[in-house]
């Protein structure tokens, strides 16, 4: 039996070069470096971050980014983080050609954030730290139409959203 790869702390991590998108390559290709795990930023090195991210196309990197925020952040922003995260792992699946994740979970994420009384109501009192909700709402939940109904992978960078402003038009 092979043993496991695993990280500094002893935990399961596997060592295998990722792609931009956060495939696994085999051992030994070039890939793109990891995000750090577990990184302590303020809310806007996070979005920051995450946008710099998103426009390189690498999704799965931003929402890695996203989820350090909900896990080290303030509770009551946890649900933004997380739906964020959900977002971006949405446009990661699209953009591998799953269309079918892809759309579930950029509904979910838009769902998340625009619930009643969730985290994209202005009355929620959650901080959005100026990232424009109610339009990654909707750039989220049109992105999945789209891709349902078109079925093959999505541009990543050509889909970005804008978090803090508005997303470039659709592609297509």
């Amino acid at each position: 039996m092979v043993g496991r790869d695993r990280d500094a702390e002893g935990r399961a991590r596997s060592a295998r070069p990722r792609d931009g998108l956060g495939r696994p390559l085999p051992y030994g290709a070039s890939g793109v470096a990891r995000q750090p795990e577990g990184v302590v930023r303020s809310p806007a090195e996070t979005v920051g971050e995450a946008q710099r991210l998103l426009d390189a196309g690498m999704p799965f990197h931003a929402h890695e980014v996203f989820e350090d925020a909900w896990k080290s952040g303030p509770q009551e922003a946890a649900p933004l983080w997380r739906g964020l995260a959900q977002v971006a792992v949405g446009l990661t699946h699209a953009a591998r050609g799953n269309a079918v994740g892809g759309a579930r979970l950029l509904r979910r994420g838009a769902d998340a954030l625009a619930a009643p009384g969730g985290v994209g109501r202005p009355d929620a009192g959650v901080p959005w730290y100026g990232i424009d909700v109610p339009g990654v709402v909707g750039w989220a939940r049109e992105l999945a139409g789209r891709v349902e109904a078109g079925g093959g992978p999505v541009d990543p960078v050509a889909e970005a959203p804008r978090l803090g402003g508005a997303s470039p038009p659709p592609s297509g």
